[in-house]
């Protein structure tokens, strides 16, 4: 059951449920009652988010891609390309998009959700494969229409050596969930997935993770924060699985939260499921409000309450940014943050 097979056939039946355990906080089967007609190809006429950073520019409007199917690194050893998934209609919209990175090859791949209108239903299949050697580093930033409903579905292959970091940035929509599967091999490969999630009013963010290692001397590192405000729902599952065998697997998944107001909700939940004896595994879970000791003590000394609010918040969310490696994208996550916060980082 997904958002896609249930476009593709046209059967509500095939929306995933709260019935369907890793959908529970994010059921689509009892919001969508009549699915809206299928989207014409659309022209997109605002720049991107990433715009300044160059590369290449593939355009997914309104679930048509323009001329291709997918991306394969060429000849260039470090490569760029903006990848955007922009609806301009109130209607549905299915793609699916393959990302290939051949063995020693570098790409920074910059990708944005853009419902452009209220009423949009996207979902999106990204295949992803990181051959021997190479390196991809996945910069996610979803900043939809109130009323929109975007699902994202990510499956990645990795190989020995490999590395993959990702860190998604979003601000949620009427429904909104952004998944990553990792096939994890082992032999040296390396896996960073991070996110951030900024809700207010009645927005709603599920941001999935599987990561399964399959071989020995793998890695993973993952940290993901949030800030919920009004009567926004903010979800997090992250579930990793050292298969039997997979010796030697260091794997570290944290996920914390802010809440700052009566109304907003955050569900957590982090898995590890382990079946290999020698490895070194370890998750972590808070949800709360800010510390009132510390804008106490901030008051002391002369800052107003509500800035000391805003400075901790900052603070709190700028350790996931802080942890993006390329620069460019890093100002422009430090930029989307202070939007949303309404503060400096």
């Amino acid at each position: 059951m997904s958002l896609a097979s249930a476009l593709r056939t046209g059967d509500l039946t095939q929306l995933p449920s709260r019935r369907n355990e890793d959908w529970r906080w994010t059921d689509l089967r009892g919001l969508i009652r009549v699915l809206p007609p299928a989207a014409e190809p659309g022209a997109i006429e605002l720049e991107g988010p990433f715009s300044s950073l160059g590369g290449d520019e593939v355009n997914i409007a309104n679930g048509h891609v323009e001329g291709v199917i997918g991306f394969s690194t060429s000849g260039e050893p470090q490569e760029t390309v903006q990848l955007r998934y922009v609806a301009t209609e109130a209607s549905s919209n299915d793609s699916h998009f393959f990302v290939t990175v051949r063995a020693g090859h570098s790409l920074l791949l910059l990708e944005s959700y853009e419902a452009l209108v209220d009423g949009a239903l996207t979902s999106a299949d990204l295949d992803i494969s990181v051959e021997s050697g190479g390196t991809l580093r996945r910069i996610v930033l979803a900043a939809d229409m109130v009323s929109s409903i975007t699902v994202s579905t990510a499956t990645v292959a990795l190989c020995a050596g490999a590395v993959f970091e990702q860190t998604v940035l979003t601000t949620g929509a009427r429904r909104q969930r952004i998944e990553t599967r990792v096939a994890h091999p082992g032999a040296g490969a390396t896996v960073r997935l991070d996110g951030a999630y900024l809700l207010s009013g009645q927005r709603h963010a599920d941001l999935t993770t599987i990561v399964t290692h399959g071989g020995v001397d793998g890695t993973t590192s993952q940290m993901t924060k949030g800030v919920v405000r009004d009567q926004a729902r903010g979800v997090f599952q992250g579930r990793i699985v050292v298969e039997r065998g997979a010796d030697r697997t260091d794997a570290r998944m944290g996920h914390h939260a802010l809440i700052v107001s009566d109304r907003a909700e955050v569900d957590a939940k982090p898995e590890l499921l382990i079946f290999a004896d020698d490895v070194s595994c370890a998750h972590g879970n808070t949800v709360g409000a800010l510390d009132e000791e510390a804008i106490f003590y901030a008051q002391q000394r002369g800052i107003p309450a509500d800035v000391a609010r805003a400075m901790l918040t900052t603070a709190f969310v700028g350790e996931v940014i802080d942890r993006i490696e390329h620069y460019g994208a890093r100002d422009i996550a430090r930029a989307w943050a202070v939007q949303q916060l309404g503060t400096d980082l």
